[in-house]
């Protein structure tokens, strides 16, 4: 036998198999997988970690739904953070109430002064009996429109809906205390985040946990829309005047009714809309430098919509129980609308983050 052949193939099948190795990008791919895991933080009860990334914030190539107020794409980095598993539920919402005897926008006296400063100059003054504590609930009984741009057809302003009474004095939240809290306005949604040391997300944020590990996607599942009766609580029929509950719910659904993004986060898409930290502002997207990447952004600096033009809102993501295609197919991740500081409504709830510096303190 060749000595030389005897010590060299060997050497060459250690090599080979090194190499071999070194070229496998699963293998490769599992072992940073495993590299992040570790390196993530523990997550607080009821949260999960979001690594930092860099990704395409607002609208997507090939979404036929993408609206002006989501254009253009562009890049953003976030750094990591914890969100929360699940929107705020009842039972959330109620232990802070009980400890706090916090009081929400809906429950309060109005204040017609107050509430003159956001409406048009001029506004004559409803009658008392109508300026009573409420919020808006969906109107189930709507049987025909006239125009899908007028929807005070479908909403209307319920006396005495809150977040313990959501359809109204006479519903109650018992038995609920793992649907998420609706009626929630901005102000009430901070109030809570201080007593939790928690923040509201940025949209930024609040998107990048919606990707969880894909990248880019138009759903929170990938980009394939026939999915999202399996994967959401929307409406689907006719909208406003027939639901068809295909996806097992007519309206809103408990939490974790359908199954999880690819980091664990449940109803990112449907069920209610989330409240963000950011103003809303139509145009804010056009006003970027889209040539360079943003840096955990905050934001417009200004709220500006031309529906409601005086009055400050903020973002709400994921859509809700009534988004269909027809309307305002916002069951996106980069769709987004604008929520007045001092009011929500029957499908208007949220989820809080934190940072590892908040935990600290």
């Amino acid at each position: 036998m060749n000595i030389k052949k005897s010590i060299l193939l060997p050497i060459l099948l250690v090599l080979s198999i090194f190499l071999s190795n070194c070229k496998n990008p699963k293998q490769s791919q599992i072992n940073q997988e495993e590299i992040v895991k570790d390196l993530a933080p523990t997550a607080p009860e009821g949260m999960i970690w979001v690594n930092g990334k860099t990704f395409t914030q607002g609208a997507k190539p090939g979404d036929q739904y993408a609206m002006p107020r989501e254009k253009p794409g562009h890049l953003v980095k976030v750094d990591g953070f914890f969100i929360d598993v699940t929107e705020v539920t009842n039972k959330q919402f109620k232990k802070f109430v009980d400890e706090t005897g916090y009081v929400t926008v809906a429950e309060r006296p109005i204040n017609w002064n107050e509430m003159k400063a956001s409406l048009p100059p001029g506004t004559p003054k409803p009658h008392d009996s109508v300026l009573q504590p409420g919020s808006l609930i969906f109107n189930k009984n709507v049987s025909q429109v006239a125009t899908m741009d007028n929807y005070t057809q479908w909403w209307t302003w319920k006396i005495g809906a809150n977040w313990q009474h959501p359809e109204g004095p006479e519903s109650t939240i018992e038995g609920k205390d793992n649907y998420p809290v609706v009626h929630i306005a901005y102000q009430d949604a901070i109030a809570y985040c201080k007593w939790a040391n928690r923040r509201l997300p940025t949209e930024a944020e609040w998107e990048a946990a919606a990707q969880g590990t894909l990248k880019d996607n138009i759903y929170t599942w990938g980009n394939n829309s026939e999915l999202l009766t399996q994967k959401a609580n929307t409406w689907q029929g006719i909208f406003p005047t027939k639901n068809e509950s295909q996806d097992g719910f007519e309206l809103i659904a408990p939490v974790k009714s359908y199954e999880p993004n690819s980091i664990g986060l449940y109803d990112m898409m449907g069920n209610v809309w989330e409240l963000t930290s950011d103003l809303f502002n139509v145009n804010y997207y056009q006003q970027i430098n889209i040539n360079k990447t943003l840096i955990n952004p905050t934001g417009a600096k200004n709220s500006y919509s031309p529906s409601n033009p005086y009055q400050e809102e903020h973002v709400i993501k994921g859509g809700s129980f009534l988004c269909h295609a027809s309307y305002c197919a916002s069951f996106r991740i980069s769709a987004r609308m604008g929520s007045s500081t001092d009011s929500g409504s029957d499908h208007s709830g949220f989820r809080t983050v934190v940072t590892t510096e908040m935990l600290k303190k």
